[in-house]
């Protein structure tokens, strides 16, 4: 595969960069700010966003500091066929949050559902890690034969036991679960159109906000009882940006993806133990075999560990009802004309696990397929390519093998420390830096190394790890960053607060490796991401279909920028 050309920074003669300028800052009694962004001088290109007025969505209510965080991940499981099932639910949920840890350690919660009341589910929710909230006696609470769960990191809303999800409602016509990973786009409009109708909300959660206006009856009317299809239909057209949900009634469960498709959703089958696919690991696929559960999730990576088979994606707009009698599609509400899906290219770059499978792939076959796209856009001489663990190793593995340059590992990484970027205060996170990694001198003495790391947020990380690197005796150390540089806001589900915060809006390549210490630094261009992405994918971008989000790289959003963008 034949990549792209890399990208061509704008820089005076001579490699330097303009001056950065702050960003200009005006505060009024509604707490909004403008950012403008600035103009290259030197080559007279045209680099000049719009305003863009902005209200605090987190100001004031559990802002978080670090630099690059996802919301959540969301997980269901249902047993087929009689009940009570034979599959312990709450522990296939509660491997399967396991499974999506990386994907948020603030809080978890399960609601397990038996099936026959709609008044009462069984719920056990709490701060921290899934296997310090769900010891033996939570677990023996959580019966049923249904069942969905949620690991949480915050972005829309402070790092609380009451913004715990699953969240549970009770209304008129029995109990509803519902549990959340993205962040809705127009949550304010949304907000005061729920507030209108009388509804009283006590968190400031996007996820009770959808819990809620799922209790509102459809435009269309119901009779004979709620139309709840109908209902997620009107949800989705009030709001199409941007969610994967996983929804609980009494007897079902409906998986739901917004129609952009921005954040993962896939569906599995849980085989019976003594199952070709699970006892002779290809055979016959487990496609043929009858299902004893079925299994949703923000990813694939769990469904091994539990006993099932990878089926699909639910697809974009997707409405899928999980029920005893399996699984079927209910409806597929529409993008507007002429979008395209919108799926986050970030989920390969960093926070998918590598074993999980998107459009047809593996994570990590995308990851090895940057890294060689990466050795074909910024070659250098070296003895040596290495990555920062874990995330860069499959582009690092990619890198070598494109370049001939052997991979040998230089960093040593404590598995007992969190990610550093997962840690909500800008102490704890440098701190994290320094005794996350150690130095394999042995490997690193008199070497020039080419470092891969995924992703440069704000450039506070790589600087003590090529400190590490050159007091352990590394020759040269060059640093290749297996993705663009981060530039703009997401107001999708990842946290990446505000320009300013960004690296990459204030140095080039050039300024950055002389800022961290590298004797050169490179980024993966755009084009050479998107090529990456796309060389295995099953599908191809056209009709709508394998579309990606770039706006925290290029700033252009999939929906647009709306009016009511409240952060």
């Amino acid at each position: 595969m034949e990549g792209p050309a890399g990208p061509h920074p704008c820089r005076l003669q001579g490699g330097d960069v303009p001056e950065q300028r702050e960003p200009l800052e005006r505060r009024t009694t509604d707490d909004s700010v403008d950012y403008r962004s600035d103009t290259c001088d030197s080559c007279h290109c045209d680099t000049t966003q719009g305003e863009v007025k902005v209200k605090s969505k987190r100001f004031g209510r559990g802002a978080v500091e670090s630099g690059l965080t996802h919301e959540c991940g969301v997980f269901g499981a249902i047993g087929t066929g009689e009940w009570p099932t034979q599959i312990d639910v709450a522990q296939v949920i509660c491997l399967g949050l396991v499974a999506l840890q990386h994907r948020g350690q603030e809080s978890a919660g399960i609601v397990t559902s038996e099936g026959k009341s709609a008044r009462t589910f069984n719920t056990h929710k709490g701060m921290g890690l899934i296997n310090n909230i769900f010891n033996d006696e939570a677990m023996k609470k959580l019966k049923g034969n249904l069942g969905i769960g949620h690991t949480r990191y915050s972005t829309s809303a402070a790092s609380e036991e009451v913004n715990c999800q699953p969240f549970v409602v009770h209304t008129a016509h029995g109990a509803l679960a519902v549990a959340h990973n993205g962040e809705l786009v127009n949550c304010s409009s949304l907000r005061k159109m729920v507030l209108g109708r009388g509804v009283g909300l006590s968190t400031h959660s996007d996820s009770e906000l959808i819990t809620q206006a799922l209790c509102l009856n459809p435009p269309e009317g119901e009779t004979n009882g709620p139309d709840w299809p109908a209902r997620i239909n009107h949800l989705m057209r009030l709001a199409p940006l941007s969610y994967s949900l996983v929804i609980m009634l009494k007897d079902k469960i409906y998986a739901v993806r917004d129609p952009y498709g921005n954040r993962p959703l896939c569906l599995g089958k849980i085989l019976p133990l003594g199952s070709s696919f699970l006892m002779n690991g290809c055979a016959k696929n487990g496609m043929e075999e009858r299902a004893e559960g079925w299994v949703v999730s923000s990813e694939s990576c769990g469904f091994l560990s539990i006993g099932a088979r990878y089926v699909r994606e639910v697809l974009p707009g997707e409405i899928v009802e999980m029920s005893r009698h399996g699984i079927r599609t209910v409806d597929v509400v529409e993008r507007p004309p002429a979008k395209q899906q919108a799926f986050c290219i970030f989920e390969y770059v960093y926070f998918a696990r590598a074993d999980s499978i998107f459009e047809g792939q593996m994570v990590y076959s995308a990851r090895l397929q940057c890294g060689r796209m990466l050795a074909r856009e910024s070659p250098v001489d070296a003895d040596i390519v290495s990555s920062v663990p874990e995330s860069g190793t499959a582009a690092a593995h990619g890198y070598a093998r494109q370049s001939g340059i052997p991979f040998m590992e230089v960093l040593c990484k404590n598995r007992y420390v969190g990610r550093t970027f997962i840690q909500p205060s800008t102490r704890l996170r440098q701190l994290g830096v320094a005794k996350k990694f150690g130095a394999l001198s042995e490997n690193v003495r008199g070497k020039r190394i080419v470092l891969i790391d995924d992703s440069i947020v704000r450039g506070n990380t790589i600087g003590p790890i090529i400190k590490l690197l050159r007091d352990a005796g590394a020759a040269e150390v060059h640093i290749r960053i297996a993705s663009p540089p981060l530039k703009y806001p997401c107001y999708m589900g990842i946290n990446i607060p505000t320009r300013e915060e960004l690296i990459a809006n204030k140095m080039d390549s050039y300024k950055l490796a002389e800022h961290v210490g590298a004797d050169s630094l490179e980024y993966l261009s755009v084009e050479g991401l998107v090529s990456a992405i796309h060389y295995n994918m099953k599908a191809t971008p056209s009709d709508g279909v394998g579309g990606h989000c770039t706006a925290c790289l290029t700033g252009d959003y999939p929906g647009g920028l709306p009016e009511d963008v409240d952060w």
